[in-house]
């Protein structure tokens, strides 16, 4: 019998005054079987970072075609691709030739810098993609914050994100840098 995945609600306030996005996002996150809370939370950071209200979570791990998140316009033309961790050169070709703009984020970690190092050559001809990592110490507080029901603040200015995460048990405060590598 497959494992289902579990579900996650993130009640989202969001104060980016970096490019004066100012909403509120319900969200339910289905967090795949061989998905861990790290994993999860970066994606909510992708979301959080590029949130519109046409961003979507796809089924992600559960289907190789689709990317993490992605935003479609209303004529289903993919405005935004959003990938997690170190996705391999042929997704990031697909990615890049199917949508508008593509965008990576993972944790800057040992995998991280062998990654870059190998591709980052590669990646730098591609003129719409975007790489961003987000510490690697970062990782273990998002995962001691996860809750199934969370209320979480955000305000994004001048490049930086704070980040305020209120479950049933306990509550969170978090300064989030995130680095652009490209």
């Amino acid at each position: 019998m497959a494992l289902k995945a579990t579900i996650f609600k993130a009640d989202i306030s969001i104060t980016d005054m970096d490019r004066n996005y100012y909403n509120d996002h319900n969200l339910t996150i289905a967090r795949h079987p061989s998905e861990n809370d790290e994993r999860m939370m970066l994606r909510l950071i992708a979301f959080i970072v590029n949130a519109h209200e046409r961003l979507q979570f796809t089924k992600g791990l559960s289907d190789d075609d689709v990317p993490d998140l992605w935003q479609k316009s209303y004529s289903d033309e993919i405005e935004l691709w959003i990938e997690l961790c170190q996705p391999s050169e042929q997704r990031i070709k697909k990615g890049c030739n199917q949508s508008q703009q593509m965008t990576i984020y993972a944790y800057a970690d040992n995998s991280f810098d062998v990654w870059w190092k190998k591709e980052s050559s590669k990646l730098q001809m591609r003129k719409n993609l975007s790489v961003f990592t987000v510490p690697e110490s970062l990782a273990a507080q998002l995962a001691k914050a996860v809750q199934r029901s969370m209320q979480i603040q955000v305000t994004i200015q001048d490049g930086q994100m704070w980040l305020t995460i209120d479950g049933s048990e306990t509550s969170q405060s978090l300064e989030v840098d995130i680095q652009k590598h490209m």
